[in-house]
């Protein structure tokens, strides 16, 4: 099983708010109903109870009837997992103290992948139609960097991020795997740098320093969106890092040893008592 993350064109927001909106709806119903249950009888509802309470609303919150299934079922396993009687109430009001970022499962069956185009040398966009409720559909299109077409798509969750944009997030079972290399290589990790190759390659993850000023100037300034975008930067950044060397080291090694390393060696006691 393999997730991936497609950043959605921004010409969808404000379908997918209002889709995120019902979604919300859906979950806080369930929430007070589950909560109420226990406080009568003692006992918790499962998601299949759940199903026949939310059973044909879809139609008039134009969601899927899978999509309403997939909010029961990660309510419950929530609600088991974290061992609480009621989970945080979900809302997508601008006006919000507490606001909640959007959330749209999607299962296979309401999922359908139709084409990928060419939009430059090596960048596609690929359209992706999602059943809603009867005879709905909804269109959406991706910045595909990975090629659809390839892979087989089992569910998509839409998410969004702080900065009110979009991505799909798709588990695919089947995807073509990567032919490695035959080489080998030693990994170092350290402080300063964050890795170290036996040929030589370093990573070095560490970007806050090269935006502390811009970073400063728009907290003194109270520039929240601008904050914002500056450690986005940085986190997009650092992950870029990060993938663009693990996948050569994947694509270039059959065997990669990493060193044994325990935190309690970069302390200060532990250099101090080494020193000595």
């Amino acid at each position: 099983m393999k997730t991936l993350k497609l950043r959605i064109k921004d010409k969808h927001i404000k379908e997918l708010n209002r889709l995120s909106g019902s979604v919300n709806f859906v979950w806080n119903y369930v929430n007070a109903l589950c909560f109420e249950h226990l406080k009568r009888t003692g006992k918790y509802f499962s998601a299949y109870d759940l199903n026949q309470y939310t059973k044909g609303s879809g139609e008039l919150l134009r969601l899927h009837s899978q999509t309403l299934q997939a909010i029961n079922e990660t309510h419950a396993k929530a609600r088991k997992q974290f061992k609480k009687a009621k989970l945080n109430w979900r809302t997508n009001r601008p006006d919000a103290k507490r606001k909640t970022l959007g959330w749209i499962p999607f299962k296979k069956s309401a999922i359908k992948y139709l084409h990928s185009r060419k939009t430059g040398k090596k960048a596609l966009k690929s359209k992706i139609k999602l059943s809603l409720s009867k005879g709905q559909k909804l269109l959406i299109d991706v910045f595909d960097s990975y090629n659809l077409s390839l892979y087989q798509i089992n569910t998509l969750e839409i998410v969004q991020d702080s900065r009110n944009r979009w991505y799909a997030c798709i588990t695919v079972k089947d995807f073509p795997k990567q032919v490695s290399g035959k080489g080998s290589v030693g990994i170092d990790l350290g402080l300063k740098e964050s890795a170290t190759t036996s040929n030589g390659t370093k990573l070095i993850i560490k970007q806050t320093q090269k935006w502390a000023n811009k970073l400063a100037v728009a907290q003194r300034a109270k520039n929240k969106k601008c904050v914002k975008a500056i450690h986005a930067k940085i986190k997009n950044t650092r992950l870029d890092l990060i993938h663009k060397f693990t996948t050569k080291l994947v694509k270039d090694n059959a065997l990669i040893v990493v060193g044994d390393v325990k935190s309690r060696s970069f302390t200060t006691i532990g250099l101090t008592q080494q020193s000595v």
